[in-house]
């Protein structure tokens, strides 16, 4: 059986390398979109590094131990099956993966009580996940990385 992703990831000594990295990865991400979405997304996600240089690293810590924990099922389950590489693997459940990785902020969007905040949620989701999906062998690699 592997480890636990919570005793790896979210271990406090690893931790710091494992939010840079998944920084590092959010950023790569965003690169490497294109047209005129693609356009969007990097000025927005350029808008909010330049407001805050601290909101995505806080962001990501603070919903990191959120999503290990849905990824968790997954890692266990490659742990059994093994493959070539945890992105593949995750790439290959990329429906289930994204939908349960998306859980985390759809649980966060369902508690407010602002109806204008869930009507622009509603409207991205789709695309988020189109996102989370293209993310997953980087995301699969980087956990990997951290993990195995």
């Amino acid at each position: 059986m592997v480890a636990a992703l919570n005793e790896t990831l979210l271990d406090p000594a690893r931790l710091p390398a494992v939010v840079a990295d998944v920084q590092a990865l959010i950023d790569a991400e965003v690169s490497d979109k294109s047209g005129a979405s693609g356009l969007a997304l990097k000025g927005g996600y350029g808008a909010v590094k330049k407001v805050g240089p601290s909101i995505v690293p806080d962001a990501v810590e603070g919903l990191l131990p959120s999503f290990v924990s849905r990824l968790e099922p997954f890692w266990q389950d490659y742990g059994t099956t093994g493959g070539a590489g945890f992105g593949d693997f995750l790439s290959a459940r990329s429906d289930e993966v994204s939908n349960a990785l998306l859980g985390v902020t759809d649980d966060k969007i369902e508690g407010t009580s602002k109806a204008a905040v869930k009507k622009v949620y509603s409207s991205l989701r789709p695309s988020a996940q189109k996102h989370v999906v293209a993310a997953l062998p980087r995301l699969g690699a980087l956990v990997q990385k951290h993990a195995g």
